[in-house]
């Protein structure tokens, strides 16, 4: 009974707009005023320890390279270059919104960057190319989710770091099902493109041009192979390839574009950091509630529950897929990730999956409930963006969402998958 109360309470807080850093830090708050189960010394200890971890000082560097990149109109080239490659596919600006969030995601590991950067780049273009808003806005943010997947990414660090996972490992597993995602998404494009008679560029294909702007480009290509491959292929941390690759933004938008001057890069570092407190607010204010949560016996009756169905794996991927899609409506995927991601990762290894696999499924899972209607945080930001109605955009958003969250079943019954790369790169056998 106490669960259930402490998450409809939870639930309301989120609903209602009350900041979720200042919603996990408060329930546990009360629960020992009102029992007076611990001592409040716990609250600060804990919130302590969630954030005492190296790995994590990875995130501030993520962000900034983000910054960096907008700034000095990195982005801006990745679009034409994407423009260049597919402009002649059928709803050509669809399916560049989703290539774009694929180069993206390499670059700065961020959901709801990914979904506001491409989408104040892409969203006015689409309308007025005659893109139903809501269909924008769909999928502006259902493709924002390879952000989070694609290495480097956010999530994958935190959770990697309370699990005691390799970042490495994990980075690794998900560039196959990052790159199935958009495969997915611009299958589905092509569908809805062709029934409804989208736009497509009349500009002939000439892989001169490809090549020109791909020249062009590259410098902002290089900064996620010089990410992905040093953290990948062992030779830096990625604290260290993060600071390296937010460097070599800098360097090329100050010197080799000569797009920012030492001002822009003042406000970049401003907005990067004042990001990476927001999320460095959650996971502190994850550690006591985290706490709560065990004192309460939350997860280990979840644990039970969810072993339960381990004896049959069809069965057991069906309750862990509608777990996290029903607690991916309720609750901010940041929040889903860093309290529950733990907990589930356990689950599944103690169900007698890899923990690289475990993880990255909890990773995609709860990256999925970022655009899930009702809290979805990438969901309203593209359904402002673009000004479409909030429930003209869930129904826009059903056929991803649907493909998507099968897309997790296979990666929990196939683990080829996500074990693939990992495997063949010597971090699991």
């Amino acid at each position: 009974m106490e669960i259930l109360l402490l998450l409809a309470v939870l639930v309301i807080l989120i609903l209602a707009g009350a900041p979720i850093g200042f919603t996990l830090i408060l329930i546990p708050v009360v629960y020992i005023l009102i029992t007076d189960a611990a001592p409040m010394i716990l609250i600060p200890s804990q919130m302590f320890s969630a954030i005492d971890s190296v790995p994590l000082t990875a995130i501030p560097f993520f962000m900034l390279t983000g910054e960096l990149m907008t700034s000095a109109t990195i982005t801006d080239r990745l679009v034409e270059f994407s423009k260049r490659i597919i402009g002649r596919m059928r709803g050509s600006m669809a399916q560049v919104n989703v290539l774009v969030s694929m180069f993206f995601a390499g670059m700065n590991g961020s959901v709801v960057a990914d979904t506001a950067t491409v989408g104040s780049l892409l969203v006015p273009a689409m309308k007025r190319s005659g893109y139903p808003p809501a269909f924008t806005a769909a999928i502006t943010a259902v493709s924002s989710t390879i952000g989070g997947i694609i290495p480097p990414s956010i999530m994958m660090i935190v959770l990697a770091n309370a699990g005691g996972i390799s970042v490495g490992a994990l980075f690794a597993a998900g560039i196959v099902p990052g790159i199935l995602i958009g495969a997915i998404l611009m299958a589905i494009n092509h569908v809805i493109a062709v029934r409804n008679n989208f736009e497509r560029s009349e500009e002939p294909f000439s892989l001169k041009a490809v090549a020109v702007v791909g020249y062009k480009s590259s410098f902002a290509l290089l900064i996620p192979i010089v990410l992905v491959g040093s953290v990948v292929g062992g030779i830096a941390g990625v604290v260290e390839a993060g600071a390296l690759t937010a460097t070599i933004a800098m360097l090329v938008g100050l010197f080799i574009y000569r797009t920012i001057t030492w001002s822009n890069c003042k406000g970049a570092f401003v907005r990067a950091f004042r990001n990476s407190a927001m999320v460095f607010i959650i996971i502190a204010a994850s550690g006591p509630f985290s706490w709560l949560l065990t004192s309460l016996g939350a997860n280990t009756q979840l644990e039970e529950w969810l072993l339960g169905y381990a004896h049959n794996p069809l069965l057991f991927a069906l309750a862990l897929v509608a777990f996290i899609c029903l607690l991916g409506m309720v609750m901010d995927s940041a929040a889903n990730i860093i309290v529950v991601g733990p907990v589930l990762v356990d689950v599944m290894v103690k169900a007698g999956y890899p923990d690289v696999q475990a993880a990255l499924v909890v990773v995609v899972g709860f990256l999925i409930g970022s655009v899930t209607p009702p809290v979805g945080v990438a969901y309203f930001t593209a359904s402002a963006i673009a000004k479409a109605r909030l429930e003209s955009v869930a129904i826009a958003m059903l056929p991803y969402l649907a493909a998507l969250f099968g897309l997790l079943f296979l990666l929990i019954v196939i683990p080829d998958i996500t074990m693939f790369l990992p495997k063949l790169m010597g971090f699991a056998k």
